[in-house]
């Protein structure tokens, strides 16, 4: 599903099959997990295809790398500008791109010399789908933040992620939610997760999370319609006492939650805050969103 024989990608600043690139198996990102990433979605306007948000996950690609010692040797504009490209080729305008930086041959544990990046796009519906999710809080928590930098996409924290889908999904679960060392409500294994409660939204705050793209377009919407966003610590708690909750993610887009463990949300989704921020997210996207039917 994500590449098929007439696939093209980038790769090291050209443009080739999908079907001709390879990976030495001796690379130290299949060993150790030194890579970093970026999830970013493409959508139909009337204007073509536009990557939302791009110059910023490109922005945030550099970053990653900067703190794994990862030279790029493209700017994010021009990273941006091969992406367009690359979505001309395979002709798509509904995509979702996904980024890699990852090493050559090195079996030390200091970051490789040797960098590449690569650039692939395939048409995917959001990752977590449409309906509403029933949620699991995982026994898996967020790494400790002095462990790693926990603010940088890198390849290697998302067995973290994989290990609590796993264990949500073995007990009946559509998804987990991951606490922090403190106890305290963190992020989905690939989602920032907002709660809804008195009118009023909650989201963790920075420091244990990786503050998403669409988290951020999402508090900034919030805030345009007048709803008050708090980032705070949230206890296990607050979160089984909320009217509402829902996960952002780039991949995720705004996906509703429907129960936490054994607790409902007694809202109606249809009648919920994340509702109608779902709901204006899609419009701006693309560029349809009219500014003055924001909710007063």
């Amino acid at each position: 599903m994500y590449f098929t024989e007439k696939s093209i990608v980038f790769l090291n600043g050209g443009f080739l099959n999908a079907r001709d690139c390879s990976v030495n198996l001796y690379s130290q990102s299949l060993h150790y997990g030194n890579a970093v990433f970026e999830g970013i979605k493409s959508y139909s306007t009337e204007n073509g295809a536009k990557i939302f948000m791009g110059l910023e996950h490109f922005q945030r690609l550099k970053y990653s790398a900067d703190k794994m010692s990862l030279k790029l040797n493209l700017s994010p504009e021009e990273m941006l500008d091969a992406t367009y490209e690359l979505l001309e080729m395979n002709r798509f305008t509904d995509a979702y791109i996904r980024p890699l930086v990852y090493t050559g041959v090195d079996m030390s544990l200091k970051s490789s010399d040797e960098v590449n990046l690569f650039i692939c796009a395939w048409e995917w519906p959001p990752y977590l789908g449409e309906k509403l999710l029933r949620v699991t809080l995982s026994p898996f928590q967020r790494p400790n933040p002095n462990s790693s930098f926990v603010d940088a996409k890198i390849a290697g924290h998302y067995i973290n992620s994989i290990l609590a889908v796993n264990e949500a999904k073995s007990r009946g679960y559509d998804e987990a939610l991951l606490l922090d060392m403190n106890g305290n409500v963190a992020e989905g294994p690939g989602a920032n997760v907002f709660v809804e409660k008195d009118g009023k939204l909650f989201t963790p705050q920075k420091g244990h999370i990786l503050p998403g793209i669409t988290r951020s377009v999402i508090i900034e919407l919030a805030l345009s319609n007048q709803i008050e966003v708090v980032e705070k610590d949230i206890t296990p708690a607050e979160l089984k006492s909320a009217d509402s909750a829902f996960f952002t993610g780039t991949a995720a887009e705004v996906v509703g939650m429907e129960s936490m463990d054994e607790y409902t949300f007694p809202i109606k989704w249809e009648n919920s805050i994340g509702k109608m921020l779902k709901e204006q997210y899609e419009l701006i996207v693309r560029n349809k969103f009219d500014q003055s039917k924001r909710a007063m």
